[in-house]
């Protein structure tokens, strides 16, 4: 014998406890709330550290940015970090780096490009606590050059083989706060190079931090 569903047979006590049960059930909101909160912390992430360093390196390598008067610095060809150079990125922790890699000899000229680069660090000025200056040398100062070096911003790294296997010609690096090197600028020939190298250097620096505004 057929029944007949009448709408008013379901009772109220059996629409709450479907609705308390896909409601009120802890395990499904707790997971539920966890993933939202995992997303946010994901793009929280991405928006606030990633994606301004990689859009500064975007605008670098689609010339977005006028890098100034010199053709100095320039776009490594292959990517370089600074692991694969053997140096700790957590000692720089959201730090932008100026990498010098000193000549295994320095003379003169040497010791100004020291100081322009040193010079071009200092120029930053509030911007200064963003970055690091990184020496990188092997023992080729008297002890008196290293108590002046120990003075300064400087922070002096001991060149070993392996940075010296991937880094053979003197040159200034700059590194990103991920730990990716991303421009390279050659050494001047004379000292009378020496200005506006360093200025090449100050405006690569100041437009990359203006633009990630991260580190």
């Amino acid at each position: 014998m057929a029944t007949s569903i009448n709408p008013n047979d379901s009772s109220d006590s059996s629409t709450v406890s479907l609705t308390s049960n896909s409601i009120n059930n802890p395990a499904h909101t707790s997971t539920h709330h966890a993933k939202n909160k995992n997303r946010r912390s994901l793009l929280l992430l991405l928006t606030v550290f990633i994606l301004p360093i990689l859009l500064a390196k975007l605008a670098l390598e689609n010339q977005w940015l006028d890098l100034g008067v010199t053709n100095q610095g320039k776009l490594l060809e292959r990517p370089l970090t600074l692991d694969e150079l053997g140096i700790d990125s957590s000692e720089f922790t959201k730090q932008w780096l100026i990498i010098y890699r000193l000549p295994n000899v320095c003379p003169e000229l040497c010791l100004h490009s020291i100081e322009a680069v040193h010079n071009s660090y200092v120029a930053l000025g509030k911007d200064m606590p963003r970055v690091s200056a990184v020496l990188i040398k092997k023992n080729i100062f008297s002890a008196e050059q290293n108590k002046q070096l120990s003075k300064s911003q400087w922070q002096v790294l001991t060149l070993t083989p392996q940075m010296n296997n991937l880094l053979q010609e003197p040159q200034v690096l700059i590194a990103d706060p991920l730990g990716n090197i991303i421009l390279r600028h050659q050494l001047p020939e004379s000292v009378e190079q020496q200005p506006a190298f360093g200025k090449a250097i100050i405006t690569d620096m100041k437009k990359l931090l203006k633009y990630s505004k991260v580190g």
